[in-house]
């Protein structure tokens, strides 16, 4: 599966100033990862956010998002949010809600 380059350069310009922010090929698309940790990624058009298990219910009452399904069985502490609901300020959230989870986690 490719991934919308478009939407990966968003993504760049908002963690540039990041050092701890790398990028890897993951689950057919590309994932930022902080300290070893996925923050977000891009599946085709849309955007991957891990929110954690106990945010995940109230993440997926916002617009545009789905579970994120990977292997045919829900994967838990993720979700998808459609590409087209991805204007800046709804990236910029998205992004802040998955850096302040992986910040939760200890470096790998």
């Amino acid at each position: 599966m490719a991934y919308d380059e478009g939407l990966a350069e968003r993504v760049r310009d908002r963690l540039t100033a990041q050092a701890a922010i790398t990028e890897q090929k993951m689950f057919g698309g590309l994932a930022f990862l902080e300290h070893g940790h996925i923050v977000v990624g891009i599946m085709g058009d849309d955007l991957l956010v891990r929110v954690g298990a106990d945010g995940k219910a109230e993440a997926l009452t916002r617009r545009g998002t789905r579970e994120f399904d990977f292997t045919g069985r829900p994967m838990r502490g993720f979700v998808v949010v459609a590409g087209e609901t991805l204007d800046d300020d709804a990236l910029a959230d998205w992004m802040a809600r998955g850096r302040r989870f992986a910040a939760t986690l200890p470096p790998k």
